[in-house]
């Protein structure tokens, strides 16, 4: 599909932005803090998709350079907002909805996605963007510290201490 966008074919950029959409919004969930830069940082990525398809040589790094472009938009709208209080966006829309669940079981899955989400909430930002990355997206550690800007050693030590500070949150007082 990339490959088919970058030569310019219309339904393969629409098909492209469609799922580039969700991609960018869930992790400007994760990063971004603030409910305004989520889609402030999501329509900035798929601005840029649609500019710079063109220019996409190795479509399988897609979607590492649309999480880099997602990060990037949504530190430059925390510089924007230095002097405000740091306030972080529910991650309740990451949660994904399981159809035909009977009430029992989405009870439980309500209950623990919330219990996850508020204990997330309580770990800083790097962590949940790595957390983000590797266990919620599937990134490998290469691919997440490409996003990051950062070494594949301090990946994996973020995410071990993210791993560490969730477990504690999780292990902590009920979210109920």
């Amino acid at each position: 599909m990339v490959r088919d966008a970058a030569s310019g074919d219309p339904a393969a950029i629409e098909r492209l932005l469609q799922r580039a959409q969700g991609l960018a919004h869930r992790f400007s969930l994760a990063v971004c803090g603030h409910a305004n830069d989520v889609d402030d940082a999501t329509q900035d990525a798929l601005v840029k998709t649609y500019r710079y398809v063109s220019r996409i040589r190795q479509p399988e790094t897609f979607r590492t350079w649309l999480y880099r472009t997602v990060r990037n938009a949504c530190l430059i709208n925390r510089r924007r907002r230095a002097a405000e209080p740091a306030r972080f966006e529910s991650l309740e829309d990451l949660a994904v909805a399981v159809p035909d669940r009977n009430p029992e079981d989405a009870a439980l899955s309500d209950s623990s996605s919330r219990q996850l989400r508020r204990a997330l909430q309580q770990v800083p930002p790097s962590y949940r963007q790595v957390i983000f990355l590797r266990d919620m997206e599937g990134l490998s550690t290469k691919e997440a510290a490409v996003v990051l800007g950062t070494s594949e050693d301090n990946v994996k030590t973020r995410l071990r201490r993210a791993r560490v500070q969730l477990r504690k949150e999780l292990e902590g007082p009920s979210y109920d």
